[in-house]
Formats: C-alpha cells, structure tokens, sequence
C-alpha cells in the first residue's frame, strides 16, 4: 500500500458548466485508492482553471470544452507509483439567450460575446451563425457598419463532447444609427483678405451631412447667442482679437445610449500676413576661384520695416547664375534674424550667383497668407583667377629714353576694372620686381614703362610674373612675355634749310636737306616775323633731301618771316629731334593793286582774240580761270565766259585778277517753215524776196544775198526766180551782230494747182525777126507742167523739133532732120505736147506758121 501512495487513477464529465457547484471541484477526492496527501498538481493543457496548490478545480474557468488531464505527483522516493491522474471531460457552454442585445452602426467590430453574460464567461471553441444572413459576421465580431440598422439573430453553439449534448445560445442584436454631426469645413483666411464678406458666415455653410437638431458650442468669441445659432461675425471677430484660430463645435446626441454622442469642429483660422519688406539678405561671402569647394557659406536674412514673430519658418530660396539651384530649409527667427547654410555646392563655377527669397511661412501655419516678400537677394561672386598667360602683349617701338605704351589685350579672362601686375625687363634694358597698376576696359589695359627703365636703344623684352585683381582681390601667377625695339634718334649736325623770297598769296617752298637715309620725316614749325603761326607736315625724303609747301593763308602781311624748325622726327621710328630750333628768313613781297577792266563784246564773226582784251601789254596777263596760273597766249581765241586779268610788277608779282565777262555774241542762221521755198509763179503779184522772208523765222534783222559769203544784197521786192538760190542773214538791231552763217533757200515757182489755170495753147505765129509772136511757146506751161515736152511734126509726119521747159519756145526752124538750111517754110504745122503730170493724157493739134 505504501508503494501506491499517489492513489489511482480517476475521471469525472462535467456538463452542466453554470452550475455553482463546479467552480470548486476537489480533485484530490476524485483519486481512488489512498492518495498521500501533500502532492503536487501539473495542469498538463494549461486549461486555466486549477488552483494547483489547492487541487481545486475551477470548470467556470476553463476557457474551451475539451478533455483535460491533470497528474498528481508525490514525492516520495519510497513510493512505487508516485504519480496519478484525473481525467475532466467539460461540457460545452455558450452562455445564455440575449433577445435586447444593442450596437452602433459606426462600430465595425461589434464583439458578440458581450452579449451571452459572463456568469460563467461561454466557452471559446464554440461557432457562430450568422441567423440573418447579414453578411457581416466574422467569427465572433459583427461589422455593423455594413449590416444596416434593424435586429438581427445570431447562434453561438458548443459542440458536444463525450455524454455532453451540443449547448447553443441565441442573441438578437439591435443596430441602432450612431449620430452624424456631419464634415466639417475649416475656414483659412489671412488678414490682408477683405473679411466684411464673412460678417454674416453660417457656420452651417461649413458643415456637409450632419444630423439636424445638434447644438453649437465655441471658444469663447461669444459670437454664437445660444446653442442653437449658426451665424458668427468673422470681421468683428478680427477686429476684436486679431489674428488666431476660433473653434465652433457642432455636437449632435445619439438616439440609443449604445451610441456616443459625436461633434465636428469648424476650425476658423485668421492668419496674419508679414510684411517683409526692407528685408536684408546677405550671404558670405564672395570667393576666388581656387576656393570653389573649399568655402562654406551662410545666408542671414534680417527683418525690415515689421516684426516677423520668433518662430520656424519655412524658407524658399532660388540661386540664378551659372547653375541655377534653390532649397526649401527650416529655420528659426529669433528677435528678427534667420540665418541659415547654404551648400558650397550652389556655387560650383565662376560667375555672379544671385541669391532670392521667394517664400517665407510659418511652418506649424496654414500658408494662408502668401507674406509679402517683395526683393530680398543678394549677389554672390565667384571670381576667376585673372589669367593672362593666353593673352597678347603690344608694344610698338619705341625710342631711347622715352616712356613705352604697353597694350595687353587677346584671349586674357580679365573683367573691366583695376589690376596691379609685377613685371622684369631684360636685353638691353633690365629692371626686376617692377610694379605697375592699370585699368582693363572692354579687355584692354594699357600702361607705361617709364623712360627711366629704358635708356638703351637696342632689343628689350618684358616679362610679367604676377597679376592681382584689385577688386576682388584675386592673384595669379603669370608667364607672358613680349620683346620691343627702342629706336635711336636722329643725327641733326648736317641738317639745313633754305627758303626763298615769294609774292603776296604764293606759298612759301622750305627745302630741308641733309637728312641722310631718312626716307620719311614729321616736321613741327613756327613762323615769327612779319606773320606767326605754327605748323605740322610729314614730308617724303628722297637723297636726304625733303620739301615742305606753306599755303599762301599762312602768310598774310607782306614783309620778312623767319621759318624755325622746331622737331624733326623719323616717321619709320617715330624717334626724332626735339626743340631742334633752325632757322631761315625769307621776305613775302608786295603784289600790285588789281587793274581795272570793263565786260567786253565781240561778233563771232569779228573772231576776236586775248589781244584784243582791254587793258592790254607786256605787264598784263589774261587767265581762263580765278586760279589758272598759266596766262593766256594773245592769239588764243575768245570764246564767251569770264576773263580774269592781272598785272605784274617789277619783283614778278602777280595783282590780284580782275574778273571781266566776255559775251561773244553768235546770231544763229534764220530757219525756213516747212515747204516755205515753194511758190507758184503764176500768181499775181508776182512772189518776191518779200514773200520769201514771211516764210522765214528769225530774232532781228533778216537780209538778202546772192552769196553764203555775203555777195550783193538784194531787196525785198526783187522777183523770186524758179530754182534761184537766195541766202538769208538774221542780225541783231542791240549788237550790230550777224548770223555767222546763212540761210541757203533754193526757190521753186512749180506749186501751182491746174486746177486754178487755164492752158492757152497758141494756133499759129510769124517768126519774122519782128520781134513779135517770133517764136511758138505755151504761156506759164512751165509752171503747171514742169516736166512738159513738146513735139512738132511737118504734115508728112517728120519730127521738126522736139522740146521741154529748158528749151519751150519753137522758132521756127528744123533741129531734128536735115531739110534745106533747117528753116520751116510757111504752112500747117501739128504739134503734141506731153504732159508728163498726174497721168494727163498728151494733147495735139495743129498751128500755123507764117513768115
């Protein structure tokens, strides 16, 4: 017996959980046997509802329904079996029915358990069924926001388990509509904005699907008069306490107490704007190239005319200048200033950065107000290095001791402003260390070497070795170099001059000679003496010989001048004599007074000469022009045109010239109207000279010759001659003048219409010798039918003489056949006559002739 002393096995099934009687059952009493008492209890499945100090065992406690196992152990080395068991079958338990069970249809977690009571708590191996088919079960939690309002049933159900039946529990749930105080709508304003328009705001306005019947609170505007007003002031709301954020609260009450009762908070919120103008910006500092990457840099932003508020602020700032960049930072203002870092990276390259604020807010803000910013910048210089070693040095030539011109200019990166430059000198001239300032404008400087460094003609070469930019304070070494030439000045011992005597208003010829191999030379003169001035001239030298011409305007009195040559330079070097100071006087002599002489006209037919110019003689000359200084040959011809003549002294001095106007008066030959030389020489009065000269344009004085030369004059009333030539001269009644050539006018008394005369043809005539009807002829025949012939024919049919207007009158006698001595005897005659005109048909007839 001793060796059991842990006793035997034993077992028990509990169904009937809500029993009293379970919550202590004693499981030492269940052991069979002799169990020693003073064992030790091992809950093997942590069921949760042993005392194993007491061995009492809890079944209430026991979350699950299951089949537990609890061993007893004594210890007793004596003891054969020292441990036993006690096996519990618990029974399922899902609480009890809940038929009033509530929730909120804003709670999507509803625990379902809280409705089966806990008296004993139901187990928790258990399953729930969704009665309603709501959709919005999971496991034990109800979604009541997706349920919908309304009752609705759900089943807990325990399995059975060994001898226990399956417990089930049902719980009808109520989802009641939880309160809707509706989404609120803040109101940001900023104090700039005209705020009279919300003086009449309804709170309501900012307010979207909240319940009606809710009441209005707020924080302590005293703008709302009771809880059920919705207007508030927004401006008297400023006016009274300024800038701030005011609360108005909407809180609406639930229709179950399951549901709380919930508020929206309409938040309005008055921001005050900052003026930041005059605000300084101001960031260090400017920089050489060689420390780009090595500097740090830090902005300091200072309050203008208002105060900004201590506080963080979110800072946005932009960078324009080689790499634009910006940065949006977080800083505090303290009593006005902000300072902040700005990464050495935004300046990475040489050039002008430009720093601006662009936006400044508070950062627990709601960036209502856009804070007036106005400029606020500031420049940042990265300076280059100034470099000249691309660069290019110009110096013309020079000479010995004289200053030099230095020019640098080319491919250098140096910006307008002052530098300072160490240079040496070596070849002819040397000089170390020399320092010398300078100005760079549009990239080029110039500056001296003073004559003092360089009294050595011959090669010298300048080298500079460091340059500062005097500005920015940025220095660089160098390595340009650049050889000149000083040049050697003239050797003045052998130079002269001379200078000889002139009239008034001629210049003056200074003939310079000795100036050796010179080939060009820049003269500087002064005139003393009778007339002063002073001169500059560059003269070509050819044989060491040179000459200048001084204008006559130089030389206004007439008297001794006295020429100094004052510098003569070398114009290939630019080197020459200073103050060289010789000298040579010559004398301007007096010119006569100009002759007197009076306009002049000649005929062109006179052909008049110089010679016949008034006045005239050896000690006049006659020129062509104010300025001709070649006269005039006596015989040369005068045309019309100006004449100048001046007169000559005995020094060989000109006068001035005395202007006359020539006028050699040419009468042009008269002109003829068209056809005005035909006439028709059967009109009565006959045509005269006279009718001629109607037909005739002239100016003057029309007159009549037998010759182009002159020949006979003729008068108006001599009778016009066919195929006569007449010459007509137009003269002037002012000048006396005759037309140099004529009007040559071949007349012709041929114009005669036949129309206008009868043809009277005679019938016979006695050429007797008596001097009357001798011959037979066609009176004016000529004139109708110029181109008339003639025929005469004996009454055999012989052709007896045959005729034309060159021989129209027939005397008689045979020219065309050999009939006795050719004289016709007395009888019957036929004649033909041919007109020869417009297609007339010839006429004939017969005459007779009677001795």
């Amino acid at each position: 017996m001793n060796a059991q002393c842990a006793g035997e096995d034993g077992q028990i099934t509990i169904c009937d959980i809500p029993n009293p009687a379970n919550q202590s059952v004693n499981l030492f009493a269940l052991l069979g046997g002799n169990p020693t008492p003073g064992g030790t209890w091992t809950d093997l499945q942590q069921s949760g509802g042993l005392n194993v100090n007491t061995g009492i065992l809890n079944v209430q406690n026991v979350n699950e329904s299951d089949t537990y196992v609890f061993v007893y152990t004594i210890n007793n080395s004596s003891c054969s079996d020292n441990v036993s068991t006690v096996t519990v079958t618990v029974g399922g338990y899902s609480g009890i029915n809940n038929p009033n069970a509530s929730a909120c249809d804003d709670n999507a977690s509803v625990n379902l358990f809280q409705f089966v009571g806990n008296f004993p708590n139901p187990q928790l191996n258990g399953t729930w069924s969704d009665d309603s088919n709501t959709g919005s079960l999971t496991g034990n939690l109800l979604n009541a926001t997706t349920s919908g309002l309304g009752t609705f049933q759900f089943t807990y159900t325990m399995p059975a388990i060994g001898t226990c039946p399956a417990h089930s529990t049902v719980i009808n749930v109520t989802v009641h509509p939880a309160p809707d105080s509706g989404t609120p709508q803040n109101l940001i304003l900023c104090d700039s904005e005209d705020l009279s328009q919300y003086s009449n705001l309804n709170l309501l306005d900012y307010l979207s699907g909240q319940d009606a019947g809710g009441t209005w609170s707020e924080s302590g505007t005293s703008e709302l008069s009771s809880p059920q007003d919705t207007f508030i002031n927004v401006q008297n709301i400023y006016d009274t306490f300024g800038p701030g954020e005011y609360s108005f609260m909407y809180t609406v009450k639930p229709s179950h107490p399951i549901c709380e009762e919930m508020t929206s908070t309409v938040l309005i919120v008055i921001e005050k704007q900052i003026d930041f103008t005059g605000s300084t910006l101001i960031v260090d500092s400017d920089i050489c190239e060689d420390e780009v990457g090595l500097a740090s840099f830090v902005a300091t932003l200072t309050q203008g005319v208002e105060t900004v508020p201590n506080g963080e602020y979110t800072i946005q700032y932009q960078i324009t200048g080689p790499i634009p960049s910006g940065n949006i930072i977080v800083a505090n203002f303290v009593n006005g200033v902000v300072t902040f870092p700005i990464p050495s990276i935004s300046f990475p390259l040489v050039g002008v950065y430009t720093i601006s604020i662009l936006n400044i807010h508070e950062t627990d803000g709601y960036f209502a107000c856009d804070h007036i910013i106005g400029n606020i910048s500031d420049i940042l210089n990265v300076f280059p290095l100034p470099k000249i070693n691309t660069g290019t040095l110009t110096i013309d030539d020079a000479c010995e001791d004289s200053d030099v011109q230095v020019t640098l200019s080319g491919n250098t990166n140096l910006t307008d402003g002052n530098y300072e430059i160490t240079y040496n000198l070596s070849g002819s001239n040397s000089a170390t260390n020399q320092v010398v300032q300078f100005t760079v404008i549009g990239g080029v400087a110039n500056f001296i070497i003073p004559f003092n460094l360089l009294p050595n003609a011959g090669l010298t070469t300048i080298a500079i070795t460091h340059i500062i930019n005097l500005q920015t304070g940025c220095e660089n070494t160098a390595s340009l170099a650049q050889n000149f030439t000083l040049n050697p000045t003239p050797n003045g011992s052998s130079i002269f001059i001379t200078i000889g005597d002139v009239c008034e208003n001629q210049p003056v010829i200074v003939n310079i000679g000795g100036l050796g191999s010179l080939t060009n030379v820049q003269i500087n003169y002064d005139l003393t003496g009778a007339n002063t001035s002073s001169g500059t001239a560059t003269l070509p030298v050819s044989g060491g010989n040179a000459t200048l011409t001084i204008p006559p305007n130089s030389f206004p009195n007439v008297g001794n001048t006295t020429f100094i040559l004052q510098d003569i330079i070398n114009v290939t070097t630019t080197c020459g004599l200073l103050n060289y100071g010789m000298s040579d006087t010559f004398a301007i002599n007096e010119n006569p007074d100009a002759p007197f002489a009076a306009d002049l006209d000649f005929c062109v037919n006179e052909n008049a000469v110089v010679q016949d110019l008034v006045p005239n003689g050896s000690e006049f000359q006659w020129f062509d022009s104010p300025t001709s200084t070649t006269p005039l040959s006596n015989a040369s011809p005068l045309i019309t045109g100006n004449y100048y003549v001046s007169e000559m002294s005995l020094l060989g001095c000109l006068s001035e010239k005395t202007m006359i106007f020539v006028t050699v008066n040419e009468i042009p030959a008269p002109t003829l109207a068209v056809d005005g030389q035909n006439f028709c020489g059967l009109n009565s009065p006959v045509p005269t000279l006279f009718n001629l000269s109607e037909n005739v344009n002239y100016t003057g004085i029309l007159a009549w010759y037998n010759s182009p030369s002159g020949g006979i004059p003729l008068l108006n009333s001599e009778i016009l001659q066919d195929g006569i030539t007449y010459y007509g001269f137009d003269s002037s009644s002012t000048s006396g003048c005759v037309s140099q050539n004529a009007l040559a006018v071949t007349v012709s008394l041929l114009n005669c219409d036949e129309d206008e005369y009868s043809l009277m043809i005679p019938d016979g005539f006695s050429p007797n010798g008596d001097g009357i009807n001798d011959t037979f002829n066609i009176p004016d025949i000529e004139f109708l039918f110029p181109n008339f012939t003639l025929e005469i024919y004996n009454r055999y049919g012989n052709l007896m003489y045959k005729g034309n207007k060159n021989t129209p009158d027939w005397d008689g006698r045979n020219n065309k056949s050999a009939v006795s001595d050719g004289v016709a005897p007395n009888g019957v005659y036929f004649f033909i006559v041919n007109f020869n005109k417009d297609n007339k048909a010839p006429k004939q007839g017969r005459l007779y002739l009677n001795r």
